[in-house]
């Protein structure tokens, strides 16, 4: 296992400063590689030729008279998003990242929100945006598909750059320069108005504290349109690394060995079904009790210093690649059995907490802090607390720092219930114990309180009822019962799970109820779900799988 040595070097103030740092420290290092659509061919791009394609493509945009205009870019996860991403934000004007799979309405109100003045588009999109831009209040003038700046293209329009060059826009670094979405439906997306400094603030804070290397290799399969993925991606192009665009959720486990990924940014999820997946192999090969007590054995290495991890593990560390080393997850809590299993592997990996109006990290655990159940400590710079806590310690976490939001665009009620003070009220809940570690217990607005004033975190139920074998995902909320609420639970179930064959869906529910009421036995009688509600389908999720909790009914 290498030494784990973390950064101090730069505090970077903008994005610009951050590309700049890399070229001239990694400008021949490959940045990205990436498949042609029919995966036969692959396509590798220096940082020095991404940076000369930023002024290429940034040149081309002002040369069209789009100086400092709000421009939209939308489409699947590519090299030419990242192009027209960061020619916007460093050359030209406020780039306004969409998702390309929201709904047409949805596209439209986002468009009139956020006062579009272009739209740079995925040729590949199903979108009829000539259509979509004549609905009533939209502002936008021009389209710009993705295929007028493909790599074939870029020579011609680098030509222009000698022209255009002193015309990119002088870098303000407190100057909104990114609108972006949070998540949610058009009835209550905010656009969060973020700076450079926001941004480069929280990969200045990144580098101190997570071990990531010129020699890594990322795959990027977060949507970069998402404040977390695109971190992600920027946090190791400030490091030199090299960046490989995923095929596809099933090329995952292929890709992983094809390029020798060694770490990435995801969500629970992708990191849950890696490890289901080797713990299934393992159990079928029937080497399950095998790998049991190699993690017994490694355990008790650890305590007295000694590293085996990966030795031990080498088939796992195989079967996902070989050189997989480091994962951070964000936008949901990780299941902690899995956390511990991919640890036990010798995979380091932390849970990052933040939201896309602090750009996004608030905080994080660390190789040097980490703490079952936690998401580690407040970031280098950003200041955390608990507002108005409870007798458990528990209330709403307030933060502050460099990275925080300039404010909802043309949103002042919304700016007024964020604002405290000085602080930005994250809206969720959590407590923070004496060593500075932060635990989320769950977000205000899906608190059920009861009549007889006694509050009800369903995040923590849920997390119980997600122990349950054949559990796939659950929901719990407050139903109305006259004057006051009981607890249900909306239970997603395996219907491949070896309990449940040749049962009728009677028998079914007959023993989901039974499971819920062995977690029941160990509630408070106020904590105890009275409804389970069984599906087949999983819940509808937003494009960094969080459950839209107002649609499960």
């Amino acid at each position: 296992m290498r030494k784990y040595e973390c950064k101090y070097d730069i505090e970077f103030q903008d994005i610009k400063e951050i590309l700049d740092f890399t070229v001239d420290k990694y400008g021949d290092n490959t940045a990205f590689i990436y498949k042609s659509k029919d995966r036969k061919t692959k396509t590798e791009i220096t940082y020095r030729k991404f940076r000369n394609n930023l002024d290429a493509l940034g040149a081309y945009l002002i040369s069209k008279g789009l100086k400092d205009k709000r421009i939209v870019v939308i489409g699947s996860n590519s090299y030419q998003w990242l192009v027209a991403y960061y020619a916007v934000v460093i050359n030209v004007g406020v780039v306004v990242p969409l998702d390309k799979g929201l709904p047409e309405e949805e596209i439209i109100n986002s468009l009139v929100k956020c006062k579009a003045d272009v739209i740079i588009y995925d040729d590949d999109l199903s979108i009829d945006f000539a259509e979509i831009i004549k609905n009533d209040g939209i502002t936008v003038k021009t389209l710009i598909p993705m295929s007028d700046f493909s790599q074939d293209k870029m020579p011609e329009l680098a030509k222009l750059v000698e022209e255009y060059k002193p015309e990119f826009k002088v870098i303000d670094k407190d100057a909104v320069d990114i609108i972006l979405f949070t998540s949610g439906t058009s009835a209550d997306a905010k656009a969060a108005q973020l700076t450079q400094r926001n941004i480069a603030s929280t990969i200045a804070a990144m580098r101190k504290v997570e071990p990531i290397y010129e020699d890594d290799v990322e795959m990027i399969l977060l949507p970069l349109h998402h404040a977390f993925g695109n971190q992600g991606v920027l946090m190791f192009i400030s490091n030199g690394c090299t960046n490989v665009f995923c095929s596809g959720l099933k090329y995952v486990q292929k890709e992983l060995k094809e390029y020798g990924v060694s770490a990435f940014f995801c969500v629970p999820l992708i990191i849950e079904s890696m490890i289901n997946k080797v713990l299934k192999t393992a159990e079928k090969e029937g080497r399950l009790q095998k790998l049991e007590t190699g993690r017994k054995i490694s355990k008790a290495l650890m305590k007295i210093g000694i590293d085996v991890r990966r030795r031990i593990f080498k088939d796992v560390i195989d079967g996902l690649g070989g050189r997989l080393r480091f994962l951070i997850s964000g936008a949901a809590a990780l299941d902690l059995k899995i956390l511990e299993y991919a640890t036990d592997f010798g995979i380091l990996t932390v849970q990052g907490y933040g939201l896309t109006e602090t750009a996004p990290t608030i905080a994080s655990e660390s190789y040097f802090f980490r703490k079952a159940g936690s998401v580690g400590h407040a970031m280098p710079g950003v200041e955390v607390k608990i507002n108005d806590p409870d007798e458990d310690g528990i209330g709403e976490l307030f933060a502050r720092g460099p990275n925080i939001m300039k404010g909802y665009l043309d949103d002042e009620e919304a700016n007024s219930k964020v604002f405290v003070d000085g602080w930005f009220n994250t809206g969720d809940l959590a407590r923070i114990d004496k060593e500075g570690y932060i635990f989320l217990t769950g977000r205000k607005k899906n608190v059920i309180v009861l009549k007889n004033g006694k509050n009800i975190y369903p995040e923590e139920v849920e997390a119980l009822i997600d122990k349950i074998p054949y559990v796939v995902e659950n929901v719990v909320m407050g139903e109305e019962i006259g004057d006051d609420y009981r607890l249900v639970a909306y239970v997603v179930y395996d219907t491949e799970a070896d309990v449940f064959k040749g049962r009728s869906p009677e028998e079914i529910q007959a023993i989901v109820d039974a499971d819920i009421e062995k977690i029941n036995d160990e509630m408070p009688k106020y904590k105890r779900v009275k409804q389970t509600y069984l599906r087949t389908e999983e819940f509808e999720k937003t494009t960094t799988q969080k459950i839209k909790r107002r649609k499960v009914k």
